[in-house]
């Protein structure tokens, strides 16, 4: 242990260096814990000089060659209280300060890394996974700075995969992380953030890389990316055009970007809305046949004076793309079960711009203010095929949509420090949004007989169009009086109002150009909506001990109401919603928290229809104006543990939800074709998920487990019965990694996944393994070889289906020390595998699901480093 030579007291995060006197070795190093412990791995009979630092403390140096264990206790004396010159001889490698932990990237890295997702991987505690999401000390990176000044809006994957790992010189992690300073410790803040400290000689300079690909086959890939940092100036650029199936921007990078205002605001139900949006479907597509992606995202910083900052970014997507999926579909219900065979087929060209402006003043350290301009367009169409077979229908449908939409937002947030005991903030949004999506079907045999009022024709031909225009304001007022450093008090006031028109009409296209219009036969909705939300909270907030408790009680008013066809049906409800959080902290890094939340949702406008509604080529909605709302209650239980020392991360949490008033779908079964309505009902559901994860270095080696589970029980209404059906899904994961510095370092994973699902009559049961495997070589100095492969077994045990699928990628880089130029010969998808599988659950469909991917790809790459 490391200790005062005076008082014997441990002393903790001190830094121990151990320099090699053979070049050829690499520098350790090592942090004392909590306890003043310490643990330095030196190799074999090796001299070193050993350094060991604490600030406030004399240098300890002393000469030590390693033949065997040992242990040994450092002691260090305390430095007179004087004010000589104090000069820094070296870096630390790993400074832990509060809440703050610093990398020096230079000691960790061994010079062939490219990215910045690279030069994570390599430092203790942090971990980066394929897509590029980042993980440290166990949280999930939210928010990433390059110069404490956010990129982008902060997305990780943008950030990692993008900026040159040779403009790296510190990486920190900001743990519960807030933009303004004097708001911490007020606002809940469980953000890790990244802040990327660039090198002197980047700091005011342009850097970057270009690549540039072409294979057989016509492929193609140009991938530019161009950084401009000064003092007061920041410009980044990512570009990126290629025919080869990298999607630049995935749903992930749309639900993040959209927005990113303040806390204060902060809707789930808005957040499962836009996962849920006509846009969002095209961009959760990841496998397809063929995709061409045009990808543009420009971010400018400039600070205007020292006092004000002036930030904006534009992304800018266009993409064609074919998908192709084969589908097994198992309807249930009390009469039995059924299959439908159906292949859907699309090709899409998709076009969205999303931008924001953002004017950041700070007049004082006590006062803070900033307006935002968010902009979203979308244009996106799309024409495909449905085939559907089953024992008693066959048909074939023409498919086309067209959607379009217009998002703007204006926010305006400010914050004010009275006094140390008074903080005030207050945010305002407001809002508009413009969405028209359009679709048709069209067939030669008539579909959803007694359904839809078709007349009879050579061809059917059903249109669909859908508008929808929303205008709301949001406001909030909050208070945090600080009684004193044990006692918070904060209390809350605000309001949401929004105003909807929703509008559908169907219609079928007769082959002599005659228009039959669903609307004299109970189809066509023009609902006009209004929707307000006030309310009033008042939190308590208090430490003791280990444990930091908050409780509160919210008071909401809900008025809302909707206009059909002249009818108008009004609602008003008052509740009290209350929460409560716990944690308690037994030291920085080891944490237990429970939190208990109550929420409202609200039918949507498809819930609300009054008319008749397509849904689908086999789907009729009927809705419910006097439906109510849903009441939900959440529990979840987390453990956080981490320690730098050990090079140990521990993670597990579980959340319970149950559901004690919700909407419920009413289902008749025909066949395929499905009539629709909806009821409240008041049958309690309940649902858990739980998640563990545990990651341990071993030296060279780190090992890992991770497991994901969810157990979930609902009622099914199907055909005027009612039955309570079951769901459960177990995922678990061991991984082992190698850091070697000379030899070839290997990433393998395995993964057990089985899922069952259960009716009164049936049980199904699905079983997905997977193997995974990387390797990444450096050899002779200038050669940098990467290889990954993955092997899926996939089992359908009720439908007696085994598939085993094998996809792997190789990749050979050149680049000389020094030179500008780099080479790269890749291949991806190496076996060419024509399709995966996966399946799915819902209240009455089981869903056995073969989508094709795009085939094998060779691909030769220069890359020139600015």
């Amino acid at each position: 242990m490391v200790k005062d030579t005076t008082s014997a007291t441990p002393l903790v995060n001190t830094n121990i260096l151990a320099f090699p006197q053979n070049p050829d070795e690499s520098t350790r190093f090592a942090i004392s814990n909590e306890k003043g412990e310490y643990v330095l791995r030196l190799e074999k009979d090796v001299a070193y000089t050993i350094e060991v630092s604490y600030l406030g403390y004399q240098k300890l140096v002393f000469e030590y060659t390693a033949t065997q264990d040992e242990t040994k206790d450092l002691a260090l004396v305390p430095k007179a209280n004087d004010l000589e010159e104090v000069v820094l001889e070296y870096k630390i490698p790993i400074e832990v300060k509060e809440d703050t932990i610093t990398y020096q990237t230079d000691v960790f890295v061994t010079g062939e890394e490219r990215k910045l997702r690279e030069v994570l991987k390599k430092l203790p505690g942090i971990e980066v996974d394929r897509e590029g999401n980042v993980t440290a000390q166990g949280k999930k990176v939210t928010k990433v700075l390059v110069e404490d000044k956010t990129f982008f809006t902060g997305n990780s994957k943008l950030a990692v995969n993008n900026i040159p790992a040779d403009a790296v010189d510190q990486v920190q992690v900001l743990d519960n992380y807030n933009k303004i300073g004097f708001l911490k410790g007020l606002q809940d803040s469980d953000e890790v953030a990244l802040n990327i400290k660039l090198k002197e000689d980047k700091k005011k300079f342009a850097f970057g890389d270009m690549e540039v690909g072409g294979g057989i086959k016509d492929r193609y890939l140009v991938h530019p990316n161009i950084f401009y940092y000064s003092p007061k100036t920041n410009l980044n650029f990512i570009g990126d055009l290629n025919n080869v199936g990298i999607k630049s921007f995935t749903l992930t990078d749309y639900l993040e970007f959209n927005g990113g205002f303040g806390k204060l605001i902060g809707d789930i139900g808005a957040y499962l809305s836009l996962s849920n949006d006509d846009f969002s479907q095209f961009l959760s597509n990841t496998d397809f046949k063929a995709n061409t992606n045009r990808f543009g995202a420009l971010n400018i910083r400039q600070s205007v004076t020292s006092k004000m900052d002036i930030n904006s970014y534009a992304i800018v997507n266009g993409s064609t793309t074919v998908t192709e999926t084969n589908y097994l579909n198992t309807y249930i219900n009390s009469d039995g079960s059924f299959d439908e065979g159906r292949n859907v087929t699309n090709d899409y060209d998709n076009f969205f711009l999303i931008g924001k402006f953002t004017v950041e003043h700070e007049p004082n350290s006590k006062e803070q203010l900033s307006a935002n301009t968010f902009v979203k367009l979308t244009e996106n169409k799309g024409e495909g095929s449905i085939l559907t077979q089953s024992f008693d229908q066959s048909n074939f449908f023409n498919t086309v949509s067209n959607i379009s939409a217009l998002d703007l937002k204006q926010n305006l947030e400010y914050n004010k420090r009275f006094s140390r005991a008074q903080t005030f903030s207050m945010e305002a949004t407001v809002a508009h949004l413009k969405n028209t999506p359009d679709k048709d079907w069209e067939t030669n045999d008539a579909f959803l007989f007694g359904l839809i009022p078709l007349e009879e024709d050579t061809m059917y031909k059903v249109l669909q169009q859908k508008q929808t225009h929303t205008t709301s304001f949001d406001l909030v007022l909050k208070d945090y009086w600080v009684l004193n450093n044990y006692n918070h008090i904060y209390t809350s006031i605000g309001t949401s109002l929004s105003f909807e028109d929703f509008k559908v009409q169907e219609a079928q296209q007769l082959s002599n150009g005659t228009i039959n219009d669903f609307s004299e036969n109970g189809f066509g909705n023009d609902i006009d909506h209004r929707f307000n939300d006030s309310f009033l909270g008042l939190e308590y907030k208090f430490l003791t001990g280990i444990f930091t408790v908050k409780s509160g009680l919210f008071y909401h008013q809900y008025n809302w109401d909707n206009d059909q066809k002249g009818v108008s049906i009004q609602n008003n409800i008052q509740v009290l919603l209350p929460t409560f959080n716990a944690e308690a902290e037994f030291n920085n890094s080891e944490k237990l928290r429970f939190q208990y939340r109550q929420r409202m949702r609200f039918p949507n406008m498809g819930q609300l229809a009054a008319n008749f509604m397509l849904g689908s080529f086999n789907s009729v909605i009927l809705g419910n104006p006097e439906l109510q709302n849903e009441r939900i209650h959440s529990y979840s239980l987390n453990y956080f543990k981490y320690s730098l020392f050990r090079g140990l991360n521990l993670n597990a949490g579980i959340t319970y939800n149950r559901k004690s008033q919700g909407i419920k779908n009413t289902t008749v079964l025909d066949g395929i074709d499905q009539f629709v309505t909806y009821t409240i009902f008041n049958q309690p559901e309940n649902g858990f998920t739980a998640n563990f994860n545990f990651g341990k270095k071993i030296n060279k080696i780190k090992l890992g487990l991770e497991s994901r589970g969810s157990y979930n029980e609902f009622y099914q209404l199907v055909n005027n019965n009612v039955s309570k059906n079951l769901s459960r899904s177990i995922s678990l994961t061991g991984k082992m990694e190698t850091f070697f510095i000379n030899w070839p370092n290997v990433e393998l994973g395995y993964t057990h996944q089985p899922s069952i699902y259960r009716t009164v009559n049936t049980r199904n049961t699905f079983t997905n393994t997977r193997f995974s495997a990387q390797i990444n070589y450096v050899f002779l100095k200038d050669f940098h070889f990467k290889g990954d492969f993955e092997r899926t077994e996939y089992k359908n045990e009720d439908q007696n289906l085994t598939n085993i699928f094998n996809v792997a990628g190789a990749s050979l880089f050149y680049q000389k020390e020094n030179s500008p130029w780099g080479f790269e010969i890749s291949t991806s998808n190496l076996f060419d595998v024509s399709y995966k599988r996966q399946n799915s659950f819902s209240d009455f469909l089981i869903s056995d699901q073969s989508t094709l991917i795009m085939p094998r790809i060779a691909m030769f790459k220069i890359v020139y480093k600015l």
